[in-house]
């Protein structure tokens, strides 16, 4: 029988607490499907079960009923860590882990056994008192890595929890070394009380470190939404064919109304209809892919290049003068020169380009300008060269 009369109503009030903490928990975890709010809620259960046997311990005075209380408690320590690293690490491999633990508690059980401690609850309580302070501790040097003020409040509430267990320990071997003697100290009244308000620390932390774990992994969505539509965005503005930005893309960087310093370059290649008509499609349209990973590769990554139709090109050279820039659209016309078409051999190809150099204003009369430039260009070569007299 034990040594004292129990405290019935701080246990009372901590099996009812622990209760609303398994509901609480059970609702929350039904509702999203999270795998570590379901070890919380067995955390709970665990915790209520074992209470349910002090009960039973109290009011039959039966040493049997601390072997499964024990071992609930033992258990419920064991869910409380496994389930603050799946909050922590997002991870069900600590179901493993904790499974295995459990075949220490054998161990435990042995220990009693073999020192005699399994005849008084104050024994056998202040052993099992610093199991769970180790398990306590164990659990909360787990969660160093831990991010946010929810996990390091839980980190706090299982420090608690070891030392209060460790306080736990030592006074109930004190009042085991009093031979029973001693009536409980007022401390002892309240043990449940004590630990009660340890858990309701825990049990919120936990709340507050899965709240902080669903907004990171909102933020992760968010982030990867943004990168989809940017990619999304990016094959909207791209044409399929070259590679290049499409006339979409132009229009946007025309109406967007931020000024461009550079220089404008429209570029169209000559005769091109009479290359689809002689050769095909097929043959021209591998002719507009290869144009256009000859621009992607000739211009800076700063510069921007467009497929503004058909066979029409369009270079933004930012912030460069028009020299450099008539310079770059002569190695292009050069590198097309010796142009190599697969089953076909050399074909050359030939454009015509004009530029017009801007410096903040509007980009859309520089394009105007660039393009009835190209076409100037365009009809002086087509006129014939004077023949000499004869």
């Amino acid at each position: 029988m034990p040594t004292a009369a129990p405290d019935l109503i701080g246990l009372a009030v901590q099996t009812l607490g622990t209760l609303l903490f398994f509901v609480l928990f059970l609702l929350v975890w039904r509702q999203s499907g999270i795998i570590s709010l379901g070890s919380w809620t067995l955390a709970w259960l665990l915790e209520a079960l074992a209470l349910v046997f002090v009960w039973f311990y109290f009011s039959s005075g039966q040493v049997a009923w601390l072997a499964p209380y024990s071992f609930l408690e033992y258990s419920y320590a064991l869910a409380l860590a496994a389930a603050a690293r799946m909050e922590n690490l997002g991870t069900s491999k600590n179901w493993n882990k904790g499974l295995r633990a459990l075949a220490g508690y054998p161990v435990f059980l042995a220990i009693v056994y073999a020192l005699g401690l399994h005849h008084r609850f104050e024994t056998f309580h202040a052993l099992h008192s610093l199991v769970l302070a180790g398990l306590y501790l164990y659990g909360a040097s787990r969660l160093h890595g831990g991010i946010g003020s929810g996990a390091r409040w839980f980190r706090y509430a299982l420090t608690a929890l070891s030392a209060a267990s460790l306080w736990h320990a030592a006074i109930f071997y004190s009042v085991y070394r009093q031979d029973g003697a001693l009536i409980w100290p007022a401390y002892l009244r309240y043990y449940n009380l004590y630990d009660l308000a340890l858990q309701t620390m825990l049990a919120f932390s936990a709340m507050a470190m899965w709240i902080e774990n669903q907004r990171y992994r909102i933020l992760s969505l968010d982030a990867e939404l943004d990168r989809v539509r940017s990619e999304t965005q990016k094959g909207l503005d791209q044409d399929r064919l070259t590679g290049l930005r499409n006339q979409a893309a132009l229009e946007k960087s025309l109406e967007s109304g931020e000024g461009f310093s550079g220089v404008v370059a429209v570029c169209d290649m000559d005769n091109f209809k009479s290359i689809n008509d002689r050769f095909g499609h097929l043959v021209g349209d591998e002719i507009l892919r290869n144009v256009g990973h000859l621009l992607r590769a000739s211009i800076r990554q700063e510069d921007e290049a467009f497929r503004w139709g058909g066979d029409e090109f369009v270079i933004l050279f930012h912030n460069q003068n028009r020299a450099v820039a008539t310079s770059r659209m002569r190695a292009l016309r050069d590198r097309l020169g010796g142009f190599q078409v697969r089953g076909y051999g050399m074909m050359p190809i030939s454009f015509s380009w004009g530029t017009a150099e801007l410096q903040g204003g509007s980009l859309r009369k520089a394009l105007d300008d660039a393009d009835r430039q190209m076409y100037a260009n365009k009809r002086q070569q087509a006129q014939p060269e004077p023949q000499p007299p004869a």
